[in-house]
């Protein structure tokens, strides 16, 4: 029977190249025709520390990881010890001949065990023990029969930087591994992954790309920030097509830096983005305020992990939902967007600039470790880029200034609470743009009078923001037993339990995600539940946060919750097994 699905787990220490093996390997299935969803897991080391990555190839589309595994390749002890006895029934494990494995524990639970000279493959056919995770790919795609062509030309591709020497010796490192595997192992396992010729071509992405995509397609010209996982990628991105299309990049010595110069920057009319995470977030609490009385539109990827401080720097959670919804002293409108896959990245990418600039306030697309870092493939049309839109809301061009009678007011009162906006330069708008509260005209009021209606004003945008902010997105049937409600990441784990429930049980589950999150559209948001017999809220976080932004804000009560808070995503047979908790308890 033709192998319809498959999971393999590569795992070592830091330093091995397991993230870089994983990734290379995820590419070739993709380039193959297989629908793939990669993740990786490790330790904010350099070096040391156990780290895996992760690959979930199907015939159909996939959404998420899950937690069966089919095929371990351990290139550690640790390896070995840590994820033998996660391999399914009718699975393997790859690993170096000299390592310790529990043979009969493994033929008890029908996993068959191939040991293979990965150290020895390495250094005659490449020279160096290093290619060492190159030999147990070429022992995987070995084992399952898939086509060296094809991973051969990804190895050319990755390596090509590195010079012709790397190319040919990990090339020859891995036919070697290869052919190791198919001589020996591979009439031994069942599963088989060819080529599907009649695949069309995909994209391999995750969220950050997207949304570094997204935002470049919105004219964003100007990036600042200090790196900080798992943000990172969106930086180096940018800095390597920036050039290309005109963008400056700034690595700045903090993010208070970063915000300032972002400020700065969007004061003169260019479209400026920040990626960070909730630590650097928390440096950038102060400037947030600046943005906010200066009316000053903004860009900010806040890529969420666990904290609080230093946190679990490398690993996943969805703890900063109120933070980032009330960061800052006194009271101002933001914009925040939670998109949960590498779709709503691209979109989040673009839209936030536009609604940054229509409200004049700082927008937040606020993202976590396990969407920024996890690769799926995705049709070549998935990102609508004929869809992108640039709106740059009320701001005045120079025809509209020369023809402006009596004096500009670059914080006039009006009933939208969004002013005309005239970028500096023009003998008509000369206008002051300070941290202090003002008159429309931008000079310094303490007067109560004043400072209550600029306050009044500032919010109203939040009232008509709402308006076009979209409700939840459905998916499953209309009407069912329980409704799981998530936001921003768990959309794909949740899709695919609300698969694997209507698989066992048709009718017996939807779902709703959440993915543009403040001004909450509280009617889109109320009238989308209405219906629900059940809900079972999941999110990424200890203290149930978005449901208590439900309760407040809309009145709605969720009848029973999943969290997770332990620094890993969720996967489907999480989500289940929580429902079963749910349903027992």
């Amino acid at each position: 029977m033709p192998t319809r699905e498959m999971t393999f787990k590569i795992g070592g220490e830091a330093g091995q190249g397991v993230e870089s093996s994983g990734a290379g390997f995820a590419k070739a299935l993709a380039r193959a025709g297989w629908h793939v969803f990669g993740i990786q897991d490790y330790y904010s080391r350099i070096r040391g520390g156990h780290n895996f990555y992760q690959i979930r190839v199907s015939e159909k589309p996939i959404y998420s990881h899950t937690e069966r595994v089919d095929l371990v390749l351990a290139l550690t002890q640790e390896a070995v010890d840590r994820h033998c006895d996660e391999v399914a029934p009718g699975g393997g494990i790859i690993c170096e001949e000299c390592l310790e494995v529990d043979c009969e524990a493994l033929e008890g639970s029908d996993v068959a065990y191939f040991p293979a000279p990965l150290t020895q493959i390495a250094t005659e056919h490449g020279g160096a023990e290093v290619m060492r995770n190159t030999a147990a790919l070429g022992v995987a795609a070995g084992l399952v029969g898939f086509p060296f062509k094809v991973m051969a030309g990804v190895i050319e591709d990755n390596f090509a930087r590195k010079g012709s020497e790397a190319v040919k010796g990990n090339l020859k490192v891995a036919e070697a591994a290869y052919r190791f595997a198919e001589d020996n192992y591979a009439a031994k396992f069942d599963y088989r992954l060819d080529r599907i010729d009649d695949a069309p071509p995909r994209m391999l992405m995750d969220g950050n790309q997207a949304i570094a995509l997204g935002a470049l397609l919105a004219g964003c010209k100007f990036v600042a920030a200090y790196p900080m996982t798992p943000a990172t990628s969106i930086l180096q991105w940018m800095a390597a097509h920036g050039e290309r299309y005109g963008v400056v990049i700034k690595h700045t010595e903090d993010e208070i830096a970063a915000i300032l110069m972002l400020i700065g920057a969007a004061h003169m009319g260019v479209r400026a983005m920040a990626p960070t995470s909730g630590g650097g977030f928390s440096l950038m609490t102060e400037a947030l305020g600046l943005a906010g009385i200066t009316e000053t539109p903004i860009v900010i990827v806040e890529a969420q992990r666990p904290g609080p401080a230093t946190g679990l720097a490398t690993r996943t959670e969805q703890g900063d939902l109120l933070f980032v919804l009330h960061a800052s002293q006194g009271e101002f409108p933001r914009i925040i967007l939670s998109p949960g896959t590498v779709e709503e990245c691209f979109e989040a990418g673009w839209r936030a600039f536009n609604l940054a600039e229509r409200y004049q306030c700082p927008a937040i697309i606020l993202s976590d470790n396990f969407l920024a870092n996890s690769v799926r493939t995705i049709e070549m049309d998935a990102l609508d880029f004929a869809g992108v839109e640039i709106d740059r809301g009320e701001l005045l061009t120079d025809e509209d200034l020369n023809q402006l009678q009596g004096e500009y007011l670059r914080f006039a009162y009006t009933e939208s609470g969004v002013s005309p906006r005239a970028l500096p330069g023009h003998p008509k708008a000369v206008y002051q743009a300070t941290g202090n509260e003002h008159a429309p005209d931008g000079h310094l009021t303490e007067q109560p009078e004043p400072r209550r209606l600029q306050v009044e004003k500032r919010l109203r945008k939040l009232d008509t923001a709402a308006q076009e902010m979209d409700g939840p997105l459905h998916y499953g049937p209309p009407e069912a037993e329980v409704t799981l409600l998530g936001w921003g990441s768990t959309y794909g784990p949740l899709r695919e339990a609300v698969d694997l429930l209507n698989s066992q049980e048709r009718g017996k589950a939807n779902m709703l995600h959440i993915r543009e999150v403040w001004p909450l559209p509280r009617e889109k948001v109320q009238d989308a539940l209405g219906g629900a017999r059940r809900i079972v809220m999941v999110e990424g976080n200890a203290t149930g946060q978005m449901a208590f932004l439900l309760k407040a804000h809309a009145g709605l009560k969720i009848d029973h919750h999943i969290r997770r808070y332990d620094g890993r995503p969720f996967s489907p047979e999480y989500i289940l097994a929580g429902l079963r908790e749910v349903e027992n308890g």
